[in-house]
């Protein structure tokens, strides 16, 4: 048997601290946790895993848009005015952390999640990973380019009609969303409560997926009917160069 490709909870985040401080982009997060903590957090998982617990996500980070509740940070839906402290996590949120992944913090969005550009925030606009003169795409811009850029494993995002999928698709990652319903939307601020979901951002389809399993409720057993159906926006060919012309700048 192979050994496990993945570092150590403790170093996966000082390793993510370090990305943070070399891309050097602050706009991609509202509220980042101080390093102290969550390396402490980190430190556990690394205790339980070493104690034989299997735990499918430890050594990895994620962020978290900041229209979804994350325990002791705002949120904020990127509206300062509007800011309330959650005492516990939203259950996507929190079924992240019981796999056994760091939260990092909670990312820039357009306001409200309303917008497919990411510029519209007070706390600046996110420029786009591949290109900064370009856009992110939203609205869950912090969260799609927190993962291009090699900071997170994993975040999540929202997609109401394209906030997922868009940011995923304009910064060389992969985003997938779930059918309605198919994941708690109970600790997310709404957009449009009919039409909301919890998106995932990954760096591949396989990474993806298996956090989507992790955080959606179990399908209903419906005869003849495979789990599903997926909405995936992946990468286009050539690190998508050929796409590079036809964005939108930001400034």
């Amino acid at each position: 048997m192979s050994a496990d490709p993945r570092p150590g909870a403790v170093e996966r985040v000082r390793r993510a601290y370090a990305r943070i401080a070399a891309v050097d982009r602050p706009e991609v997060w509202i509220d980042l946790r101080p390093q102290a903590e969550t390396e402490a957090e980190a430190a556990l998982i690394d205790a339980r895993t070493a104690a034989g617990e299997h735990l499918p996500l430890a050594g990895t980070v994620c962020a978290v848009k900041g229209n979804i509740d994350v325990a002791g940070l705002p949120t904020t839906a990127g509206c300062p005015g509007y800011a309330y402290l959650p005492e516990r996590d939203a259950p996507a949120v929190a079924r992240l952390r019981a796999a056994g992944t760091v939260v990092l913090g909670t990312t820039n969005l357009d306001q409200f999640a309303t917008g497919l550009v990411g510029t519209r925030s007070p706390y600046g606009a996110v420029r786009g990973a591949v290109d900064p003169e370009r856009i992110s795409g939203g609205s869950s811009s912090g969260s799609a380019v927190a993962v291009a850029l090699g900071v997170a494993d994993l975040a999540l995002g929202t997609d109401t009609a394209g906030s997922g999928r868009v940011p995923a698709a304009l910064n060389g990652i992969v985003g997938l969303k779930a059918a309605p319903g198919r994941v708690p939307t109970e600790g997310v601020v709404p957009a449009c409560r009919s039409l909301d979901c919890v998106s995932v951002f990954a760096r591949t389809v396989g990474e993806a997926q298996s956090a989507l399993r992790l955080i959606a409720d179990p399908a209903p057993a419906r005869p003849g009917r495979r789990p599903g159906p997926w909405r995936i926006a992946v990468p286009a060919p050539a690190a998508l160069g050929p796409l590079a012309d036809g964005w939108a700048r930001a400034f």
